[in-house]
């Protein structure tokens, strides 16, 4: 999953053109440049986990439907499936909508490596979460198709969303902790 991560902005920066090489060359465009690049690697990576997000919701209007063969499980699932979905839609929403991790405050001062690596270990986490929403997904759907523990996987799923969303509530005070750092280790400067 790192290397996702790494892979991600090494291949935003490694698109670079030579006009973009000659640009870095510019004194003061180079920091612009990488900015610009980290945005991009922040759009990209949230578009993928809202997507993978997307897929699993998906997936859950399947399960939704099959259950609805059989009226009696359906009665009985309906409300915390109903829970799950709203929890899921919220996160996709948060996900897609959240301001850009890279802009803001970060254009007028250089983000320190260590910061960066707070962020990209954030967003490696929270791909990890996709993923693990997306397993808990299948695993539901298996119990249905099998008859299996539907309730079991259900509060499964259920709690993996309730983290997912917590750990991305936090992505603001990841953001605004590097941010305070960063204007904390300036005010000697001046």
């Amino acid at each position: 999953m790192k290397e996702q991560i790494s892979d991600l902005f090494d291949k935003i920066q490694g698109e670079s053109t030579g006009l973009g090489n000659l640009l870095n060359k510019i004194p003061g465009l180079d920091g612009y440049m990488e900015r610009s690049r980290r945005r991009e690697a922040d759009q990209l990576l949230r578009k993928t986990i809202a997507d993978r997000l997307e897929g699993s919701r998906l997936q859950l209007g399947g399960i939704t439907e099959e259950l609805s063969g059989d009226i009696i499980k359906a009665m009985d699932h309906a409300e915390p499936l109903g829970r799950v979905d709203t929890r899921l839609m919220g996160l996709i929403g948060k996900v897609k909508d959240a301001p850009q991790g890279y802009a803001g405050f970060f254009d007028a001062i250089k983000v320190k490596e260590e910061d960066l690596a707070r962020i990209y270990a954030f967003d490696e986490n929270m791909l990890n979460k996709a993923e693990e929403i997306a397993a808990d997904t299948a695993v539901l759907e298996k119990a249905v198709v099998d008859d299996g523990d539907i309730s079991g996987a259900i509060r499964t799923l259920d709690s993996a969303l309730k983290e997912a969303n917590s750990t991305f509530d936090s992505r603001d005070e990841v953001i605004k902790g590097i941010g305070e750092s960063t204007e904390d280790s300036l005010k000697g400067d001046f």
